[in-house]
């Protein structure tokens, strides 16, 4: 069996959404005391500066995509966690010599809204702007329709019409918003789909059953709104069933789950309910799996 080194999830559209509900929650009617970014490019937007933020009161929080985006009246940040970033209420506020803060929302009541970053890679951001140019905002602009809940199995079809494996296809956000490294392999897995397999070549009954699987993003939530309490933690308990899981059995089949590694990333996926059987040992052959 595989043993992987232990791993911060991405956040995706099941995490970024129970972050959203639960934040929203926690700061309907907030006043903001005060707002900072700590670096040069966690703050994406200078006009208007982020001291605008100073006395509005936090209206709302949304998804889009796996971006959260706060509202303050007329104003919105909008926050890209990229791979490692985490936005959290905190009950007191950070020192300065916390490393992993990267924007700083000082709320009235001494709490604090924290977008955190683990490891060095410093990659995640916010981006203050009036509320009515959110959509226009190129990284929302150019998002693909929600995948949950699901957009009709025949957009879907339009959509996933190209010569491109299925796993980077679903994980593109211009084509569907939400998925990532992690829920690509079970939505495939659910669907009984290879990674490999080009979207262009599926047939009818194979993206009907594609569209079905994606049920799975929002069990996801439902796991989560069952298990999370008014506090998202830094690991979220992911249900998942066969991603980060080579060596272990199918929990349809009992086959040993198999995998494929890549630079960043690896994909895992059930040989007997998934590839016909066919054991991927090596990425440079996953041309052999169509």
């Amino acid at each position: 069996m595989t043993v992987y080194p232990a791993e911060v999830h991405l956040p995706e559209l099941p995490e970024v959404e129970i972050t959203a509900r639960r934040l929203g929650a926690a700061l309907a009617g907030a006043e903001v005391e005060s707002a900072l970014a700590r670096g040069m490019v966690a703050l994406k937007s200078v006009d208007p500066p982020l001291e605008e933020l100073t006395g509005r009161h936090v209206e709302a929080v949304r998804r889009i995509g796996k971006m959260p985006v706060v509202e303050c009246g007329p104003l919105s940040l909008l926050v890209h966690l990229m791979s490692a970033g985490r936005l959290q209420v905190f009950e007191k506020r950070a020192s300065l010599r916390d490393r992993t803060a990267r924007v700083l929302v000082r709320l009235a009541d001494g709490r604090e809204l924290r977008l955190r970053e683990f490891g060095t890679r410093q990659r995640a951001w916010a981006k203050l702007m009036p509320a009515e140019n959110v959509d226009a905002e190129e990284m929302v602009a150019t998002l693909g329709p929600e995948a949950w809940p699901a957009p009709p199995v025949g957009e879907l079809a339009t959509l996933i019409a190209q010569p491109r494996h299925l796993h980077p296809l679903l994980r593109d956000q211009r084509v569907i918003a939400g998925i990532g490294r992690s829920w690509v392999d079970e939505v495939l897995w659910e669907a009984r789909l290879s990674p490999f397999r080009q979207g262009a070549d599926l047939g009818e009954e194979e993206v009907e059953r594609l569209h079905a699987a994606l049920h799975v993003l929002g069990d996801a939530i439902d796991h989560y709104e069952g298990v999370i309490g008014e506090t998202v933690p830094d690991k979220l308990p992911m249900p998942l069933q066969v991603h980060r899981r080579e060596g272990h059995p199918c929990p349809r089949c009992g086959t040993t789950i198999a995998a494929v590694q890549f630079a960043e990333h690896i994909t895992c996926y059930c040989p007997e309910e998934q590839t016909g059987g066919r054991v991927l040992k090596d990425r440079r052959l996953s041309r052999l799996l169509k």
